[in-house]
């Protein structure tokens, strides 16, 4: 099937006994056995639920994988991932991640005896000479959160396999729809499901898709364990987003190409931050890998007044955190997403007050001009 019929029928058209169109919520924390000794599909809510199951199927499908799992949100995601690695190990992360990877990797992983390295991770041959003997995996994101750098994921997991190596990759940005991290050699795929596959700021979830039965194996015992799993409504709501997402991904991707084109127009706008773009260093390597460039720009203005001045007048966008439902948002990533990265890293990185955020939603793209020209100013 195509990419669109999966959104709808990846997991099968039989869902329940009674022939529902919509997967039903099955609202139990616990399951009867069949009997004495006979092992029962679903048991504890915690291992496995029908409605989450559901949603898992779907889910790795769309990203071609052997399974995936659901959680409570991207961050639980990462966090139940990370304990596939030994305390000793070393990581290779991208330098420009978001926030709360970062939080987790320094100041939790860290504690506990992991090593990282963040670096460029569209630099190949930076990416190789950060190897070494306890070297366990590579994690990127690309397009990155929030400079938008893009890292060739075929050339990662060729260094990957030839090192022995784990590569993992952070697809939310652009979602199964415009780009499949496993079909290019990851090993795993996490989501925010928060983000574009729930698609409506109305859920909060998490994904971690792998590309073999054996990860599939030790994954499924983390997520068990340490019991993160997202609870039936949420994978209801979460399924119901995706069988849209082709639709949404189409509006908001060609709304950010003519945003993005407005922004690099305007006299106030030092630099737009966008995948899309030629010029883009990362340009070539998107075509090559993805089928769209998504729907996040990031931007530099004038002056910190400015950018200030933009988040108390917008009133189409609206100023919150979080990305990829379908109404526009715009974020202060100093003060929301990377508060917690040092300044002194952020201003190197360009996150600095003058820069904005922002996440391109499906309402006119008329409308949202207008809004952003209002806000600067006219």
């Amino acid at each position: 099937m195509k990419f669109e019929t999966l959104c709808l029928h990846a997991d099968g058209n039989k869902k329940d006994e009674w022939g529902t169109i919509t997967a039903p919520v099955c609202q139990s924390a616990t399951f009867v056995h069949k009997g004495v000794g006979v092992q029962s599909e679903y048991s504890y809510s915690r291992l496995s639920n029908p409605t989450r199951a559901h949603l898992e199927n779907t889910v790795a499908q769309l990203e071609g994988g052997a399974a995936a799992f659901a959680f409570s949100s991207g961050m639980a995601a990462v966090a139940t991932v990370m304990k596939l690695f030994k305390q000793d190990a070393h990581i290779i992360a991208s330098e420009d991640l978001y926030g709360g990877s970062l939080r987790l990797f320094r100041n939790v992983n860290s504690a506990e005896g992991m090593t990282f390295d963040f670096t460029d991770t569209g630099d190949i041959a930076r990416v190789q000479s950060l190897i070494n003997k306890s070297t366990k995996a590579i994690y990127c994101e690309t397009p990155s959160n929030p400079l938008m750098q893009v890292s060739d994921i075929a050339a990662l997991a060729d260094l990957a396999r030839k090192n022995g190596l784990a590569l993992i990759v952070d697809n939310t940005f652009l979602t199964p729809y415009f780009q499949r991290p496993l079909d290019l050699g990851a090993d795993i795929v996490i989501h925010s499901g928060t983000k574009y596959l729930g698609g409506h700021n109305d859920v909060l979830a998490g994904f971690a898709v792998v590309k073999t039965d054996g990860l599939a194996e030790r994954v499924a015992y983390y997520a068990k364990t340490i019991g993160a799993c997202l609870a039936p409504w949420d994978s209801f709501l979460v399924e119901r987003g995706i069988k849209t997402l082709p639709l949404r991904m189409d509006r908001i991707s060609a709304n950010a190409r003519e945003i993005a084109e407005w922004l690099r127009g305007r006299a106030e706008v030092k630099r737009v931050y966008y995948a899309g773009f030629a010029d883009n260093a990362g340009y070539a390597v998107s075509v090559r890998q993805s089928t769209g460039f998504g729907g996040m720009i990031s931007f530099e203005v004038e002056s910190k007044a400015l950018a200030e001045s933009i988040l108390r007048n917008i009133k189409v966008f609206q100023y919150a955190e979080s990305l990829g439902g379908v109404e526009s948002l715009i974020t202060y990533p100093m003060l929301q997403t990377h508060a917690d990265v040092p300044v002194e890293e952020r201003e190197r990185r360009g996150i600095n007050d003058r820069f904005l955020r922002i996440s391109v939603g499906i309402e006119n793209v008329a409308d949202l001009i207008e809004d952003l020209r209002q806000a600067f100013g006219q």
